[in-house]
């Protein structure tokens, strides 16, 4: 699920070329759906059965690859409306290019050959390589065109609490795309159309943290050695080897791949509080501030008594955690989060302030929590006196569908952070958190010193369309 280098997708209309449709298109009207959108974890269970959330995650995640067979043609007609081989004659006329939108690749001889033309994809051109080569074309981000993928990844989203992408993989019969490998992330795959034989591997990095290619002599046998059929959902956790071709006699194969929790582990986490731990610790522990040795990074002065010292202030730090006398923030995990992840399905209508505009005698109530985050960061403003901590509310509502998962260069980061976010001071803090933390809540009932400051809280909340007079 890496994020590709910074772009701009832009759309237009042409007549020019086009892929000759396999079968006729399925659209989100035609096909009801067998998933129940009326929360994330509804979602997810759908997604899954018939198996329980509890058990897929005592069971499976992060442990072993899952197969769920299905045999209902409700499900099958629904899978194959998300992304059909006969999509790509619309798509092409959308200004997609390669390596950004589309690689075409195959598996030739255990290694990866790319095919891809340089320039805007023509279908006529992605047709004949796909036929002639019997090349794999890899759909980079679909959600960015398919409403419907768009809903089902939103909600995703907001179960894991982490980024959801995906890949659209179309492969002709008796070729494979991609050589045996790993990725760092989290895979579900759900097979669209045809069919597709899956062998699966012991992991030679478990829980992997990044993508690697590995060889044949070096994989063994396959633990697992399935075919996915239309509507079939596998299942695996990152680090699983894998590879998948698609069978003789089968016209052609397309599954989606919905991948998470990338660089989501605790040792990520740890890298995203640490730098704040040591800036609040260092504030009020003067050995913290005190100097280390003289030429110490010349290496003059390394050795046990300095590795003693780090540990004896690690360990003190870890105690100060675990009897709560130490708060642990998350900022840069929660920034990423939130500033790269999708808006709300069918955002356009939200992003209106609505309603009553809030007074002191409302009850008021949050809106869309699982699109915002509270983070408690040094203040970016420069200044002559010591840096002050202050209170960044964030939001989702305005992110760009077009651009998930597709990078973005660090200036549009930055500039986006200031266009979809809000700051107080850190006083403000536990006023917010009640406000998160239940259903409704009487504005004067905030915790703020004053009737003016629970009065700005909730304007600048309203205005920003995060809350609502209940």
């Amino acid at each position: 699920m890496p994020k590709k280098r910074a772009s701009n997708v832009k759309r237009r209309s042409s007549q020019d070329d086009q892929l000759p449709p396999k079968q006729s298109k399925l659209t989100q009207s035609d096909t009801p759906s067998p998933l129940c959108f009326d929360s994330p974890d509804s979602l997810f269970e759908s997604l899954i059965q018939p198996m329980k959330t509890e058990q897929f995650f005592r069971e499976y995640w992060e442990k072993k690859p899952l197969h769920l067979q299905r045999s209902d043609p409700c499900i099958a007609s629904y899978y194959q409306s998300l992304f059909q081989l006969s999509d790509l004659q619309s798509l092409c006329s959308q200004d997609l290019e390669y390596y950004r939108d589309v690689n075409v690749v195959r598996c030739i001889n255990g290694k990866k050959k790319v095919l891809n033309k340089e320039g805007h994809v023509k279908s006529s051109v992605l047709n004949k390589t796909f036929v002639q080569n019997k090349a794999t074309i890899q759909f980079h981000q679909p959600q960015r065109f398919k409403d419907e993928l768009w809903r089902i990844q939103e909600k995703l989203e907001c179960f894991f609490g982490a980024l959801v992408g995906s890949n659209v993989y179309i492969t002709p019969q008796e070729s494979q795309g991609l050589p045996p490998h790993y990725d760092d992330v989290e895979v579900f795959i759900l097979q669209l159309e045809g069919e597709k034989r899956w062998r699966l591997y012991n992991p030679t990095v478990p829980l992997a943290s990044e993508y690697s290619l590995e060889s044949e002599e070096r994989i063994g046998s396959p633990t697992h050695d399935i075919v996915l059929k239309t509507g079939d959902l596998l299942y695996f956790p990152r680090g699983t080897i894998h590879q998948a071709m698609t069978p003789a006699g089968v016209d052609h194969s397309t599954h989606l791949t919905l991948s998470t929790y990338q660089r989501t582990s605790w040792g990520d986490l740890l890298l995203d509080v640490f730098p704040s731990l040591m800036f609040d610790s260092s504030r009020t522990e003067v050995g913290l501030r005190a100097g280390m040795p003289r030429r110490l990074l010349l290496g003059s002065s390394e050795g046990l008594d300095t590795s003693r010292q780090l540990a004896a202030s690690l360990r003190s730090l870890a105690d100060k955690m675990e009897t709560g006398m130490q708060e642990v923030r998350s900022a840069h995990m929660k920034r990423d989060f939130i500033m790269n992840r999708l808006p709300p399905y069918s955002q356009q209508e939200l992003l209106t302030p609505s309603g009553k505009i809030p007074a002191l005698e409302d009850m008021v109530s949050l809106k869309l929590k699982e699109h915002m985050v509270i983070t408690v960061e040094p203040s970016q403003e420069t200044t002559d006196e010591s840096t002050e901590l202050v209170v960044f509310v964030l939001h989702s509502l305005k992110n760009q569908r077009e651009s998930h998962m597709m990078g973005e260069s660090p200036d549009e980061e930055e500039e986006q952070d200031i266009s979809r976010g809000l700051q107080f001071p850190l006083s403000h803090l536990q006023a917010l958190r009640q406000l998160q933390q239940v259903e409704q809540l009487a504005v004067d009932e905030l915790q703020l010193p004053t009737q003016e400051d629970k009065l700005s809280l909730v304007l600048a909340l309203w205005s920003e369309s995060l809350l609502v007079v209940v």
